[in-house]
């Protein structure tokens, strides 16, 4: 059988529409059967959640919509797709009027949210048509992906979208929505921000993909987040363990949820610059794990924010409870008879303080992640830091790190560990 990719590309590969030319280009540089994913154009989800949250200063948001997609597929009113095209339009509409009517209504709010996606299909169909390429908008929903919740969920049900995927509509190149699906409720659901990655590498395991490809404006996943302003060399292999353990811990580029649907076959992801020459290798590979002897950092990830949490008694079920029904990251937990500890990031503070009774709460800076194998955690110890290591795994080391000069401290880390120069 032919080779099968999933190619995601997301809203910062859909500025203008010199952008799906080039994605035609790319897709067409390959030989391989192709599945797409896309997001919402630049900026239209943004101005959906905005009007959603506020649907009487909507105002010509959807005529703005009509005209901003018809700059990127000229010709599409004379096309198959233009009554789809104006069926969505008019459901933002429909809804829009629903919400000012009755706010709390999730069902209207999740459909103007997907619409962003779904026009985003049709006018990336219509434009990659003109490049001979065979391509057919496919709503995620429509053919059977769902969603673990209900208006909001964090992740593909992929046992439950094995039984009920539909692959009749997926011929040619199907041009599939990201980011949401059908709920437990049977109404659509959306994932968190970001969560399209997610969809692609969902499906990527629904179709038996053998690999996916995540196009991005930029040179794949840094040693660290550029937003520290450390300059740092792109990692060109993470294992999937690594590359979960980063993504949770601020590497922004790569949604959390993204590799675990590829992790059981052993699908490798690709990050992959838009930008860069056709036929430009991958920047950074994900795959599987390989356990090394020597002791190697590939790169390090930073959360802002860190509480401290001591109980003199065990923790209530119920506190429990709004932890998983919250989605909190626990980053460590010790319970005994005698009492509790445990490290969750301050914002998620608010939301179980009613639960901490009696509780003692510090604060530090921050939680990082030293990811790679083989740490040997005496070379964090003679930084002369104010740090405390809180787990060690094959993935990496996980420190706590109280310091007034968090981008100092962070250069530190990474140039004792050569990632970055003296």
């Amino acid at each position: 059988m032919p080779e099968l990719i999933v190619h995601k590309f997301g809203g910062s590969c859909l500025r203008d529409k010199g952008d799906i030319d080039r994605i035609g280009q790319l897709v067409s540089s390959f030989t391989a059967k192709s599945v797409i994913v896309v997001s919402a154009l630049w900026g239209v989800t943004d101005r959906l959640m905005r009007a959603a949250n506020d649907p009487h200063y909507a105002g010509r948001l959807v005529e703005d919509l009509r005209r901003q997609h018809l700059r990127f597929s000229p010709g599409i009113e004379d096309s198959m797709h233009y009554d789809k095209f104006t069926k969505i339009l008019n459901g933002i509409s429909n809804d829009l009027v629903n919400l000012s009517t009755e706010p709390s209504n999730p069902a209207a709010r999740n459909r103007i949210l997907a619409a962003g996606e779904r026009l985003s299909a049709l006018v990336v169909a219509h434009r990659l048509q003109h490049f001979g390429l065979d391509a057919h908008p496919v709503g995620a929903e429509d053919i059977g992906l769902r969603l673990k919740g209900r208006t909001a969920a964090k992740i593909v049900d992929l046992e439950n979208s094995k039984l009920t995927l539909s692959r009749d509509n997926i011929i040619g190149i199907p041009i599939l929505t990201g980011w949401f699906g059908e709920g437990d409720d049977g109404e659509i659901a959306i994932l968190t921000r970001g969560g399209s990655d997610h969809s692609a590498s969902a499906f990527a395991n629904l179709l038996k993909a053998d690999r996916v490809i995540l196009w991005k404006d930029v040179d794949g996943i840094l040693a660290l987040n550029p937003r520290w302003g450390i300059a740092s060399p792109t990692v060109d292999y993470l294992g999937y363990g690594e590359a979960i353990e980063l993504s949770v811990h601020g590497a922004s580029i790569l949604h959390p949820f993204t590799v675990e649907p590829l992790i059981e076959s052993g699908i490798p992801l690709e990050i992959r610059n838009v930008f860069a020459a056709v036929g430009t290798n991958a920047t950074t590979l994900i795959g599987p794990d390989i356990l090394s002897s020597t002791s190697k950092i590939k790169a390090i990830g930073c959360k802002t924010g860190v509480a401290i949490i001591t109980t003199p008694k065990p923790l209530k079920n119920e506190f429990f409870q709004i932890i998983e029904e919250e989605g909190i990251t626990v980053w460590s937990l010790n319970s005994t008879p005698s009492g509790s500890r445990l490290i969750i990031s301050a914002h998620d503070l608010e939301i179980v303080e009613q639960e901490l009774e009696d509780a003692k709460i510090e604060s530090r800076t921050a939680i990082v992640s030293m990811v790679g194998n083989g740490i040997d955690t005496t070379i964090v110890e003679l930084l002369n830091l104010k740090t405390e290591v809180i787990s060690e795994s094959e993935h990496g080391l996980r420190l706590i790190l109280d310091t007034e000069d968090l981008t100092g401290s962070l250069a530190k880390l990474a140039r004792c560990n050569g990632l970055i120069s003296q």
